[in-house]
């Protein structure tokens, strides 16, 4: 191939903006224009590439409010601080008071709640523990770790 390092960043941009249609429903018609004009031009550099192993990526969208490895320490103090079992919802909203937002954008707390509740399950028995049954789940440290 002549032109490799051509070919990589257009093979990364195509790779791009397939994951943008994935979440940006609206500008569906724009990007799919973007990405045959960028399989237009990989066409005229190779005409023999294979543009269906081009895989569609999208990037990681940051907390605003937590830096990565936070949300779950944070949680725990929650829990820590906590006299009861609190529920997900419970935990993301003292999180977000603590935080001093009293009220958070709709798409924010949806965010926030699906990580904590991610990150509960994943220590569920070995730092944090489900009390009872039903739903929503009520959440507590495990007995080595609750405060005396």
């Amino acid at each position: 191939m002549k032109h490799k390092p051509a070919l990589y960043a257009l093979v990364r941009l195509h790779a791009e903006m397939s994951g943008e249609i994935i979440v940006n429903r609206k500008r569906t018609r724009q990007l799919a224009a973007g990405i045959r004009h960028v399989e237009a031009v990989i066409r005229l550099l190779e005409p023999g590439f294979n543009l269906r192993g081009i895989a569609a990526r999208r990037k990681n969208q940051r907390n605003p409010y937590f830096k990565r490895g936070t949300v779950f320490r944070s949680a725990q103090g929650i829990l820590r601080n906590a006299t009861d079992p609190m529920t997900t919802r419970q935990i993301v909203e003292a999180l977000f008071r603590q935080r001093g937002v009293e009220k958070p954008p709709t798409g924010d707390v949806r965010r926030m709640f699906s990580t904590i509740q991610a990150s509960l399950r994943n220590h569920e028995g070995k730092t944090v523990e489900t009390v009872g049954e039903g739903m929503p789940t009520k959440w507590r440290l495990m007995n080595g770790t609750q405060p005396a």
